[in-house]
């Protein structure tokens, strides 16, 4: 037995809600230990869809623990609003089966505000990032710069003030700079008060109850939100999220060591896809393109978005298994391919005419790496549904092994609709 993490191995959008939700049955603990509410997943439950954001997919699960780490930025009317929503469907979530880490970063009015300001700014001048407006990237930069309120601080209205104090001498000379009205003192102790008792009791000190936890025995399944190629380090900087997206950040994001994660689960689309701003090579601007986003419903959770649609990128995904340590994969949305003629997967590049077999670092010359394609044989029956290898045409199950043999990674399970029991089970990750 042994604990997994889930990450996404290509820009985010890959499945990772159903395949968590498919695990967490098996897992005692869910951890979402990076990001914010910027990120949704989709799961659908007996019929019935639960869209979340900031929680992690475990709540919709009965006996489950749900943990959000000290890695995630929370946004507490956010936090609020989707635990309202998810009590009119039915789930209830209390102290009993959400924790919060009680040094985990708070996202406030003034960092969406600085969010939004500043992409309108980069619209105007051509340089968007893309982002989601949500405050996400402003509160990660609290954080480092040391005057961020954390969780823990809204038990103490004692010393907040002066906390408040130091925030603001940076938000209001950042506004002031960009011609934006100061915010108050009061403003922010105001929204902050007016939170405190709602967020208070689910506060917990989250490393310690993990470690108690794993030591006796107890299956802990890591969250991972967006994907590999967000992610702030390893990702096409400077089109990326605002934290660190890989595995390594479940042990930081949550106050486990490295030792205690296991299983590097990558969660990885049959073909590729991306929102936003940023480089892709493999994009696809023809009817092919067309048709993957519209079979595949290729719309973001969290902001509705289109998403940009494109072939299979082994090229990225083999980076992604060496920077995330990926010990397999699950590869989810293979029932889109279904009915094309051929398919091809991106297997390199070609910059300035010399091949090469990885997308560099240097965002010039990721917009000028060009595609190295292998085509190989679609197939017109359909895999919807399939829950076996028996179940699936020849050349569907050539195509995976392919992919398997491109990135250097095996296929622990394999996706074939949207419903969690469409699921073929090669390797159980609690289990390797």
């Amino acid at each position: 037995m042994t604990n997994v993490v889930v990450v996404g191995s290509q820009w985010g959008d890959e499945g990772k809600g159903k395949i968590v939700d498919w695990l967490s049955e098996r897992a005692d603990i869910v951890v979402r230990f990076q990001g914010g509410h910027n990120a949704g997943h989709t799961l659908v439950i007996d019929g019935t869809s639960y869209k979340l954001s900031l929680l992690p997919s475990g709540v919709v699960r009965p006996g489950k623990l749900a943990v959000i780490g000290n890695g995630v930025v929370i946004d507490p009317h956010a936090l609020i609003s989707e635990i309202e929503k998810l009590d009119k469907q039915g789930v209830s979530i209390t102290p009993e089966n959400l924790r919060i880490a009680d040094n985990a970063t708070l996202i406030l009015s003034l960092h969406r505000e600085l969010d939004g300001i500043r992409e309108d700014a980069a619209s105007n001048s051509g340089t968007k990032i893309g982002t989601t407006r949500r405050g996400i990237g402003p509160a990660y930069e609290d954080k480092v710069g040391r005057r961020a309120i954390r969780v823990m601080d809204l038990a103490d209205l004692d010393t907040l003030p002066a906390k408040v104090d130091r925030l603001l001498t940076h938000h209001n000379a950042l506004r002031r700079g960009l011609g934006e009205a100061e915010v108050s003192h009061e403003t922010i102790m105001t929204e902050l008060s007016s939170i405190a008792a709602r967020v208070l009791p689910f506060m917990e000190t989250v490393w310690l109850l993990l470690d108690r936890q794993r030591r006796k025995g107890a299956r802990i399944l890591f969250e991972g939100a967006q994907g590999t190629l967000l992610d702030i380090d390893h990702g096409t900087y400077p089109f990326v999220t605002s934290s660190n997206t890989v595995a390594g950040q479940a042990a930081a994001g949550s106050g486990m060591g490295p030792g205690a994660l296991g299983y590097i689960l990558g969660i990885t689309k049959a073909y590729t896809t991306r929102v936003g701003e940023g480089p892709f090579p493999t994009e696809l601007h023809d009817e092919i393109g067309q048709f993957l986003g519209e079979k595949g419903r290729e719309f973001g959770t969290v902001t509705g978005r289109k998403r940009r649609c494109g072939w299979f990128d082994a090229a990225l995904v083999r980076q992604s298994v060496a920077t995330n340590g990926i010990t397999g994969i699950a590869l989810t949305k293979l029932d889109v391919l279904d009915g094309l003629d051929e398919l091809k997967i991106c297997v390199g590049y070609t910059l300035d005419g010399v091949e090469i077999d990885h997308l560099p670092a240097s965002q010039a010359q990721q917009a000028q790496a060009k595609p190295v394609y292998i085509t190989l044989e679609g197939w017109k029956e359909s895999t919807v549904g399939a829950r076996s290898w028996a179940q699936l045409p020849a050349q569907a199950i050539k195509y995976v092994r392919q992919v398997e043999e491109l990135i250097g990674a095996p296929v622990a399970l394999l996706s074939t609709s949207p419903e969690r029991d469409d699921t073929i089970l090669v390797t159980d990750p609690f289990e390797d």
